[in-house]
């Protein structure tokens, strides 16, 4: 018989039926075909929540969602095209999800009165009989009596023959969307070799369902979605949970660290568990515990003792462990925390989706002790983030979390396998020598990480726990004066420990508290000490600035000593714009015939103009030069230049860019009348490359004398 065949770019379907219905095997083995014929996708398998709800209704249904196509495909999509309803339950639960226009491919035999009465639907009036469906396209066809017809002589029971009506719908999307249908058929060999029966039933329906396209007038047209072009290179269709349990063994590997993955099982974290329990050979060792705080407790055993440690749950699960995420972070000790996060609050929706512990991974523990997070955007990123996760916990000796959630964990799309040499390496280092007189546990690298000591080296022996600790020795300490004010004399532990031998222990404290109470008022006078030298300090440069001791008279003046006190009054906002001084001024220079006060004013303007012009760093250079009538400033940035706009203003009155109590008040115009009531010279050049330049020229004073 003669079908259309249409390409198009995309499409998304809905399989959709009870829990019993194989659904999801049903949309795993189309992906899988779609993955192997080249197309992009993205999967989303949607679980009932309730263990086993009753059959028919809507709570019991089960749905696999694909998108797939010959262009880049970012999600599974939030409305499909195709609804692939098994009962009445099925297209209750899910008609709000399909497109206008859309299609539903309908099994008559799940819409006789039972099913309709179990779906809710009033009176027991079917849908596909009463127009209520007249805005989308409908295929009816009777999957269970088809599927029974082909397997009428295969000596199957009833219950048997109807567990392969899956493949019937797969069979008729197959020759639908113009799939091979060898892949399935390979599948089914593999699984069904050894029960040939159950094998041939399977293969003849999936058949049945090919040929009932063919050869129906159910459906006028068929569909071409083309390969995608995607990058070369070896691909496999890759669920989130797979990707992370994948990561967490290149991590191993590419650390040196046998895996130990400590958990309680919980949806939707647990398929983790399930799939790193097959890789023994790669040294991992898998532990479930009796419940979320040993799984947690074990992992951070397990870090001590040199592993890589990594725990999972779920939202629930996670605010058990929260406390004992508390003393990782004390302990200091790498370790992974993987949240796939739930719906909630409490135990919540266990198969249902949503991204709300953000704020509990952040914040979510007393004292609000700190923990990064990371987190992954697709299931083929869970690898990667993942891997990144653990190279932070190993190398930086910390606790980390990781968010994925169960649309990431359950969804599956294409995931070009990496080199090893493409990813990054994991340095681990364990400590196997003092770096003290004794070893000290928590003194740090340059990375601020704290030495990792396995238990059991020699002369390594040291404490760890939960209490405040002492700086770098990791003894308790309740005191934070005491241990600020004696790391600050250089106190050692060592030094302690001597004292210790040399005091009855009743006189220990109290010496201590002795010590603590003189060490502090030595560091107030100390302070104050300090404090009126940087005082007696500025007002000699505000002096020099402003030359308070000095007549406001034209004067011998060096010029030097104003643009040295300038750029003190000014070297806070100097090192906040991380801005660079090149002062170039020698030091002997020509004294200019000048008020030195009116000149320092000018000074302040200008250079306070070139540091707003470089908000973001940048270089301000000051030099000089003079001849027989005059000595000349330079004073230049390299920020954006003046624009053209506002060139021939920048002299004017009044004229300024600033807001409102912005900069000094001192407009470049009161600088030029301050320079021509000098018989000087200032101007400027400008460019958006070079940044501007001010020079100022004033003329030589009478004297021969030079600074």
């Amino acid at each position: 018989m003669e079908h259309q065949n249409q390409i198009i770019d995309s499409v998304i379907i809905k399989f959709a039926g009870d829990s019993g219905d194989g659904m999801q095997l049903t949309g795993t083995q189309f992906t899988n075909t779609a993955a192997l014929l080249g197309n992009d996708l993205s999967t989303f398998p949607d679980f009932p929540a309730e263990i086993r709800a009753p059959q028919g209704t809507i709570p019991g249904v089960s749905g696999y969602q694909l998108h797939f196509g010959s262009v880049n495909i970012f999600t599974p999509g939030d409305s499909c095209d195709v609804l692939v309803a098994m009962n009445a339950a099925a297209l209750k639960a899910n008609l709000r999800h399909l497109k206008k226009g859309g299609t539903i491919i309908a099994n008559i035999d799940g819409f006789d009165p039972k099913n309709l009465r179990l779906a809710a639907y009033a009176d027991g009036i079917s849908p596909l009989e009463n127009n209520s469906l007249e805005n989308y396209r409908v295929i009816t066809m009777d999957v269970t009596k088809m599927t029974r017809t082909a397997l009428a002589e295969s000596g199957l029971g009833t219950k048997e023959i109807d567990r392969a009506k899956n493949m019937f719908v797969l069979g008729f999307l197959y020759w639908m969307y113009n799939r091979e249908m060898d892949f399935t058929k390979q599948f089914l060999t593999d699984k069904f070799g050894k029960k040939p029966d159950i094998l041939d039933a399977n293969l003849k329906v999936l058949t049945a369902g090919y040929n009932f396209g063919e050869t129906s007038e159910t459906s006028g047209s068929r569909y071409i979605v083309n390969p995608a072009p995607m990058p070369a290179g070896i691909y496999r269709n890759m669920m989130g949970n797979q990707a992370t349990a994948m990561a967490l063994i290149a991590a191993s590997e590419k650390s040196g660290l046998d895996l130990f993955y400590g958990t309680y099982p919980i949806t939707p974290a647990t398929d983790i568990l399930h799939e790193l329990a097959k890789y023994k050979n790669f040294g991992v060792r898998t532990f479930q515990a009796e419940d979320e705080i040993a799984a947690i407790c074990s992992t951070i055993g397990a870090s001590f003792g040199g592993k890589l440690a990594v725990t999972a749950s779920s939202g629930p699960g996670i605010s058990l462990k929260s406390e004992s995420m508390g003393l990782a972070v004390m302990f200091e000790l790498p370790l992974l925390i993987i949240n796939v996060q739930r719906g909630g609050p409490s135990t919540g929706l266990p198969t249902k989706t949503e991204q709300s512990d953000l704020w509990q991974a952040m914040y979510g523990r007393n004292g609000e002790s700190p923990i990064p997070v990371i987190a992954a955007m697709s299931p083929a990123d869970c690898f990667y983030a993942t891997y990144e996760a653990c190279r932070i916990a190993l190398e930086y000796m910390t606790p980390v979390i990781f968010l994925s959630d169960g649309y990431l964990a359950n969804g599956a799309e294409p995931w070009r396998f990496p080199k090893a040499a493409d990813l990054k390496p994991i340095e681990v280092n364990f400590t196997t020598e003092k770096n003290g007189d004794k070893f000290l546990p928590y003194k740090r690298d340059s990375k601020l990480s704290r030495p990792w000591a396995i238990p059991g080296t020699k002369g390594l022996e040291h404490r760890i726990g939960g209490l405040e600790k002492q700086h770098e020795t990791g003894n308790i300490s309740y005191d934070p004066d005491w241990a600020f004010n004696f790391v600050s004399i250089g106190l050692l532990p060592s030094d302690l420990d001597e004292m210790v031998g040399k005091l009855e222990m009743q006189n220990f404290a109290p010496i201590l508290n002795w010590m603590d109470n003189n060490i502090t008022t030595e560091r107030l006078v100390n302070e104050i000490e300090e404090a009126a030298k940087r005082i007696n300090a500025l007002i000699t440069n505000i002096k020099s600035y402003s030359h308070m001791d000095r007549a406001n008279v034209f004067e011998p003046t060096q010029l030097r000593e104003g643009l040295e006190s300038t750029l003190q009054l000014l070297k806070f906002k100097l090192k906040t714009n991380k801005v660079e001084v090149d002062y170039q001024l020698p030091d002997k220079f020509p004294l200019a015939f000048a008020k030195a006060g009116e000149i320092n004013q000018v000074f302040t303007n200008i250079i306070d103009n070139a540091i707003d012009a470089m908000p973001n760093g940048g270089k301000l250079t000051i030099r000089g030069e003079y001849n027989s009538e005059g000595v000349t400033v330079i004073i230049k940035d390299n920020g954006p230049g003046i624009p053209d706009a506002i060139k021939t203003s920048v002299f004017d009155p009044f004229f300024t860019t600033k807001e409102v109590g912005k900069g000094t008040g001192l407009g470049l115009d009161i600088a030029r009348k301050i320079i021509l009531a000098h018989k000087g010279v200032i101007n400027f050049e400008t460019s958006p490359t070079e940044g501007t330049e001010f020079w100022i020229c004033l003329p030589l004073a009478h004297t021969e004398n030079e600074a």
